[in-house]
């Protein structure tokens, strides 16, 4: 079992940036953000395999970069440029086991989730 807990959400002005942690309570090898808007399916974000590999919602590539650091269990998501769309509730996710890069960003492939950190982008 892996429990994660998100922060860093908050309030900011289209153009700002924000940055989302989340604290994990062991080490899973590939780790995600996702993202839900009300009435809507779950979308992934950002994603990270191992320390290097990467994938990227189209909606957010050149504006959030997706990182961990093992020795602290954490997972972080820089959020730069911001728009009103980004604003929703984010998810931290994760999954012991290696994940293709299909799965990198399915919601299906992760087994543990945190309880979500809300952002929201004023215009």
């Amino acid at each position: 079992q892996v429990q994660l807990v998100e922060s860093g959400g908050g309030s900011v002005q289209a153009g700002g940036s924000l940055r989302l942690s989340c604290a994990a309570s062991g080490y899973s090898y590939c780790m995600a953000w996702f993202r839900q808007a009300p009435g809507k399916e779950r979308e992934g974000v950002a994603a990270i395999r191992g320390y290097v590999i990467t994938a990227y919602a189209d909606s957010v590539k050149g504006r959030f970069t997706i990182s961990r650091d093992d020795a602290k269990n954490s997972l972080y998501l820089q959020m730069n440029s911001q728009k009103p769309e980004d604003s929703t509730m984010y998810y931290c996710a994760a999954e012991r086991a290696t994940c293709s890069g299909g799965q990198m960003l399915a919601e299906y492939f992760y087994n543990y989730w945190g309880q979500g950190t809300q952002v929201t982008v004023s215009s």
